[in-house]
């Protein structure tokens, strides 16, 4: 398979031939097993103190008093005297049942299908109809991947960055990353994860570029 290398201004300088990785068949189920995987190994264990909610002397106090025979903390004079205790039912009590730290949590998977998760989610990358699938507008653009020159690696601006993605017909895809910002409510926006940002293109360099540096210049 054969993709046109372009450089900064879009045009094609010659034609390249893609490595084999690009003609792995496309498994989307074997592509999310790998992504689960991935995703459970950075997943941290935790528990709960075992006698939490249960560090209180309570006792029933039987029947013949009007009330329920549910245990109560024991003593008089207190906040806490008289009120339910021990149990999961109750304020105060424990958790009925209660992560431990032992349970396993991290997904398995053979090495031969990770290794062709990967491959077919590369390929993937070069297929159009699943590119506008996710929602990426590249009605522009012909042939994928895009294969670039060199000379985007030493791009140091972000002006320069942006009017080369245009020029390689990129235009509408960053404009949707600008339109599209989902403001979540709850814990995340507490924590600090205050805006989602719809991604665009991924730009592969080798290590160490300059270009590298510019990755939070540009949304997406």
């Amino acid at each position: 398979m054969k993709v046109g290398l372009k450089d900064l201004r879009g045009k094609q300088i010659e034609s390249l031939e893609l490595p084999t990785v690009f003609n792995t068949p496309y498994r989307p189920e074997i592509i999310k097993k790998v992504y689960v995987n991935v995703l459970s190994s950075q997943f941290q264990p935790q528990g709960r103190y075992p006698a939490a909610g249960e560090m209180v002397s309570a006792e029933s106090r039987n029947t013949g008093l009007g009330i329920a025979r549910i245990a109560r903390a024991r003593g008089e004079g207190f906040q806490r005297a008289g009120q339910a205790a021990g149990v999961a039912s109750v304020r105060s009590g424990r958790l009925a049942h209660p992560p431990v730290s032992w349970k396993v949590i991290h997904k398995k998977i053979n090495k031969k299908e990770k290794q062709l998760g990967f491959c077919s989610a590369i390929a993937a990358t070069s297929n159009k109809d699943i590119i506008e699938k996710r929602g990426h507008k590249v009605g522009k653009i012909s042939e994928f991947p895009i294969v670039v020159s060199n000379d985007l690696e030493k791009i140091t601006k972000t002006t320069e960055l942006r009017k080369a993605l245009i020029s390689l017909g990129l235009e509408e895809d960053l404009e949707r990353s600008t339109s599209i910002v989902r403001v979540p409510s709850g814990k995340p926006r507490r924590r600090g994860r205050k805006r989602h940002t719809a991604l665009s293109c991924l730009i592969v360099t080798s290590k160490g570029s300059p270009i590298s540096k510019l990755k939070t210049s540009l949304p997406g």
